[in-house]
């Protein structure tokens, strides 16, 4: 998978909005990795960095997720950034194309989330589960436009998440029924994780996928800093567009 470079949305004195593309790692896991956007942030801000900036990542999506992250230039941005997401004072919303069509255009899963290997066997150490032993979380959805193409009935749907746990957008539309086109953890084709890490993209994997990674994007996230208002937005993503395009659309909100 092509890992562009970063594209920069906005920027204030503290805080720096960029728009990741798929791909792209968030942040090194060792040090002769790939390139991350963590790498190229830090050669962004150099002239921050040597005049006592700091490069922090105030939400953080993962590889195959698209879209907007929030970055604070400095350690008194980071502090008062992390706070005002503590407290809900960040609104982000999510694009996601998913297998499916919901009954109802704006539905809600109010459902907690647990790493999955602490309650049952799981080969994917990082899957998650919605069980009652986890984490509360809490995830609102709209239905946008629902379509048909190679994949079945599919459907553009809007998350807006209330709380923030890992692979929370991914799991709780698995949980209702309708997963993520192109999840290889919680779609429609089981081991496809495993495949993917064994073999790499393969003929097999996108017969059976049809999308070659998640097809979710952070597209827009919103908040009050030093009492002004920011709402910035990230258009759906190249890959993601084009799909729709070449589906019949079926209905439209």
């Amino acid at each position: 998978m092509e890992s562009a470079e970063f594209t920069v949305l906005a920027e204030t004195d503290d805080l720096l909005v960029v728009d990741k593309p798929a791909g792209l790692l968030v942040h090194p896991t060792k040090p002769d990795g790939p390139r991350t956007l963590w790498d190229g942030l830090r050669e962004l801000l150099g002239y921050e960095i040597v005049n006592g900036g700091q490069v922090s990542l105030i939400n953080r999506l993962d590889r195959e997720t698209s879209g907007i992250v929030l970055v604070a230039k400095n350690s008194m941005a980071a502090r008062k950034a992390a706070m005002t997401m503590e407290h809900g004072r960040i609104t982000k919303s999510y694009l996601a194309i998913v297998h499916g069509r919901p009954c109802a255009t704006e539905f809600e899963v109010d459902a907690p989330i647990i790493r999955l290997g602490e309650v049952a066997e799981s080969p994917v150490w990082l899957q998650r589960a919605v069980h009652p032993g986890g984490a509360a979380a809490r995830t609102c959805f709209r239905t946008l436009s629902v379509h048909r193409s190679p994949a079945g009935v599919v459907s553009l749907v809007e998350a807006r998440p209330i709380t923030g746990r890992t692979h929370q957008i991914r799991v709780h539309l698995s949980h209702a029924g309708f997963p993520i086109l192109g999840d290889k953890i919680y779609g429609v084709a089981p081991g496809a994780y495993l495949e993917f890490i064994e073999s790499g993209w393969t003929g097999r994997l996108a017969a059976r996928l049809h999308f070659r990674r998640q097809a979710l994007h952070s597209a827009g996230l919103a908040m009050v800093w030093d009492d002004e208002r920011f709402d910035w937005k990230s258009p759906l993503p190249v890959d993601m567009a084009g799909f729709l395009e070449n589906a019949e659309l079926i209905s439209q909100a």
